[in-house]
C-alpha cells in the first residue's frame, strides 16, 4: 500500500522517484573508471622470475620481452632490485632479499624474451631457498628447472661451465647481444 501511494505521488508529478539516479550512476561510473586507470598507470607489475643455483652462484631469469630502460641494483648484503619498461611502456619491478650474501658484481644476458642474471655468492655453499624470508615466495618467483642442478650433480655436470658462455659482462658487448642462449644439446645427449 505504501509503495502504490509512492508511485501515485510521483506519477502525478510526472517525474521519476529518483530523477538524477541515471545521471549520478553514469558520473560515478566515469569517476571510478578514471580512478582505476590512474591507479593502474602508476602501479608497477612484477615480471615472472625463474631461479636456479650452483654452489658458487645464483641464476635469475626475468621473463620480460623487449625490455627497455633496465635498472639493476645488486648489494652485498643480498638485496637484488630490478626495474624496466615492458614493450607497451608499462613498468615492471621487483626487489628480493636473497638468502645469503652476494658479490655486488653480476653478469647478464639480455635476450629477446628474457634477461638472465648470474650473481656470484660471497661464500661457496648451497642455499636451502632463494629468499631470506621463510614465508612462501611471491607467485611470480619460480624454480628454473632447465638450469637447476642438485649438489651431487654439480661435480659431474659440464653444464656449470657451459652456462658461463651465455653471459656478457656489464660493460662488454658482443655480436650475439639480444639472442637467447640455448645449451649444446649434442653434449647433453652424449652423457
Amino acid at each position: 500500500r505504501l509503495f502504490s501511494s509512492f508511485q501515485l505521488f510521483f506519477s502525478l508529478q510526472n517525474r521519476s522517484p529518483f530523477p538524477s539516479y541515471s545521471v549520478r550512476r553514469s558520473h560515478f561510473r566515469r569517476l571510478l573508471q578514471s580512478k582505476v586507470l590512474n591507479f593502474a598507470e602508476n602501479m608497477s607489475r612484477n615480471p615472472e622470475v625463474l631461479w636456479a643455483q650452483r654452489s658458487d652462484k645464483v641464476y635469475l631469469t626475468v621473463a620480460l620481452p623487449d625490455a627497455k630502460d633496465l635498472s639493476v641494483k645488486c648489494e652485498p648484503q643480498g638485496l637484488f632490485s630490478f626495474s624496466a619498461l615492458g614493450a607497451l611502456g608499462e613498468r615492471f619491478e621487483f626487489s628480493l632479499e636473497l638468502y645469503g650474501k652476494i658479490m655486488p658484481e653480476y653478469r647478464k644476458n639480455v635476450g629477446l624474451r628474457n634477461i638472465i642474471f648470474s650473481i656470484q655468492k660471497e661464500e661457496k655453499s648451497w642455499w636451502t631457498r632463494l629468499l631470506k624470508s621463510e614465508e612462501k615466495p611471491a607467485p611470480y618467483i619460480k624454480v628454473d628447472w632447465n638450469k637447476w642442478c642438485d649438489e651431487d650433480e654439480e661435480v659431474n655436470s659440464e653444464t656449470a661451465s657451459d652456462d658461463e658462455s651465455a653471459f656478457v659482462d656489464q660493460d662488454e658487448s658482443s655480436d650475439d647481444d639480444g639472442l637467447l642462449y640455448l645449451p649444446d644439446l649434442e653434449k647433453a645427449r652424449r652423457h
